[in-house]
């Protein structure tokens, strides 16, 4: 790729008025229409990176959680993980270019990054079932091939697939066959062997139904039922023959709304999990005898791993270093019972996956789950060596079954980023070891009543904050007020941070009681509207 090359791109794929879009945590996201200029744009960093790393770079076309009109598109780096902070940068700058900057913007990145246009590239592609997707993919292809990039197309699969194809590839397949067959086979393969010494899986079976929120997850799914044991049994809801994608389903519907899909239906203590549309997220819950709904989101998931995998290192007489990763929207319960009763060390990160999953990487084993339910388990190469070599050559029986019950739960791990499937499996077998209903599961802490709302505003920028965004370092005076409002509650606590897509501002509030987290939870967003600029109405009580 030259200078000619970057030039007639331009000149095919001019820049659209009033394109503002900024890549995050969740990549380029908007109304589908306002996404296809810049996935060209997308097209052009993805090869410049690709050129860069000498290595695969894969790009996803999703909208994960968003409604069904939206889309967007994310960059996956070589071991699967999200794209490099500076290369975000790089990427806004690329996509808010005018014609007559981008080529000077295309020679600054390659300065400052050390980029041989000569190299090679290699773009893996994937996306999800959005009407949207496939015109997308062919838009993405186009460009990579007028970049004079080499590409594969996996067509339909869910976001943690491309990612795991991704680490596959630039691992020389050491992570796992870069297919959707090697990836069925790899976790399969792991679930099977994992359980195995499940002394009982009550009546024979591990039943659960799921909400696929009418996305990708439900037909990767049942792609991969031929390769699961008979014990599970999965009856699949929502998934895509009827209803929209993500419309009053899925697990941000469940998590923000704390109630099931819409339609779904559930008897008493049926174990239910919802999936979000690209199939990164999920989130456990159910209906107790008396029709209340409980929900056992990505704390509830993170403890019950965190707790499994503890009890696994203890038995095999390693010690190893492990921590949980959390975000100021854990609530407060999790958080006191994985240091008090577990033991475990607890971390806090920014909000947002990127930020969590690179903390986890300083423990020799961190565990990190969002409260959205998007997470996963890390292991660092030393630890994944010490545990496998003990898996083989250790001579004390107990020892050596807890050494393998640990390989084969790394073996099921998606370690590239939150995998609903994955996870999903993982949580599937140690319930079946555990010989734990989801009723015990949930009775291992009780959460504090919640509540999240939202506030808009003229420009979401004027809220700064500190201490891993639990703090509120301006506009002035507004975190002194929250201050004072928590104090008229008990357990209370709350925070407000600046949404990461939209002039708003995200308020979390927790308490002794539903009613009590709900009125601080209005009297901070009050707080905020007056002195952080509101638009429009005043946010109204909770219903």
């Amino acid at each position: 790729m030259d200078a000619d090359v970057i030039t007639n791109f331009i000149k095919l794929h001019s820049h659209l008025p009033k394109t503002f879009l900024r890549y995050g945590t969740a990549g380029f996201r908007s109304k589908a229409e306002h996404i296809y200029h810049t996935i060209f744009r997308v097209g052009l960093v993805a090869v410049l990176r690709s050129k860069q790393t000498k290595s695969t770079i894969g790009v996803m076309i999703t909208a994960s959680h968003n409604p069904e009109e939206d889309n967007g598109v994310k960059l996956i780096d070589p071991l699967g993980e999200m794209l490099a902070p500076a290369w975000e940068e790089h990427a806004t700058r690329l996509a808010l270019a005018e014609e007559d900057e981008l080529q000077s913007v295309v020679s600054d990145i390659c300065q400052k990054e050390v980029v041989n246009l000569q190299h090679d590239a290699f773009i893996v592609i994937g996306r999800d079932t959005r009407p949207s997707s496939e015109k997308l993919a062919k838009s993405l292809i186009d460009c990579v091939t007028v970049l004079g990039g080499q590409y594969y197309d996996y067509g339909l699969v869910t976001t943690p697939q491309l990612h795991y194809m991704t680490c596959c590839r630039n691992t020389h397949e050491n992570y796992g066959v870069a297919t959707v067959e090697g990836y069925y086979q790899k976790l399969s393969k792991a679930f099977v062997e994992l359980t195995k010494q499940a002394t009982s899986q009550r009546d024979g079976h591990m039943c659960l139904k799921i909400d696929c929120a009418n996305g990708i997850g439900a037909l990767k799914l049942k792609e991969m039922k031929r390769y699961f044991p008979a014990c599970l049994v999965m009856h699949i809801d929502k998934d895509g023959t009827k209803g929209r994608l993500n419309h009053l389903c899925g697990a941000d519907f469940v998590k923000v709304h704390q109630k099931p899909p819409v339609g779904l239906e559930m008897k008493p203590n049926e174990r239910c999990c919802s999936f979000d549309g690209d199939a990164d997220r999920i989130v456990y819950y159910y209906n107790d005898a008396a029709g209340r709904f409980h929900l056992l989101d990505g704390d509830k998931i993170a403890i019950l791993i965190g707790s499994f995998l503890k009890e696994l290192l203890v038995r095999m007489g390693q010690t190893l270093t492990m921590a949980v990763v959390q975000t100021a929207y854990a609530n407060g319960s999790s958080t006191g019972y994985l240091e008090a009763t577990l033991k475990l060390p607890v971390c806090c990160a920014k909000t947002g996956v990127k930020h969590l999953h690179h903390k986890a990487k300083e423990f020799d084993i961190g565990v990190y789950f969002e409260a959205n339910g998007h997470g996963t388990v890390l292991f660092s190469k030393a630890a994944e060596e010490k545990i496998r070599h003990q898996a083989k050559e250790e001579k004390d029986n107990r020892k050596r079954e807890a050494a393998t019950m640990f390989e084969n739960t790394i073996d099921l791990i998606n370690q590239t980023v939150g995998d609903a499937i994955s996870d999903m499996l993982l949580i599937e077998a140690i319930l079946a070891l555990k010989n734990f209903t989801i009723q015990q599961w949930d009775a291992m802490y009780t959460d504090l009543p919640n509540r999240q709302l939202k506030v808009k505003v003229a420009d979401r920028r004027i809220i700064e904050t500190t201490d891993e965004e639990r703090r509120v370092v301006t506009p002035p005076k507004l975190q002194e007020r929250i201050d004072e409002l928590t104090k008229n509650y008990k357990l209370a606590r709350a925070f407000v941070r600046p949404s990461g897509t939209e002039d708003a501002v995200r308020v979390y509030a927790e308490a002794d009681t539903q009613e009590n987290a709900d009125e601080l939870a209005h009297e901070v967003s009050l707080a905020v509207y007056h002195l952080a600029g509101g638009v429009g109405a005043e946010p109204m009580p909770v219903a």
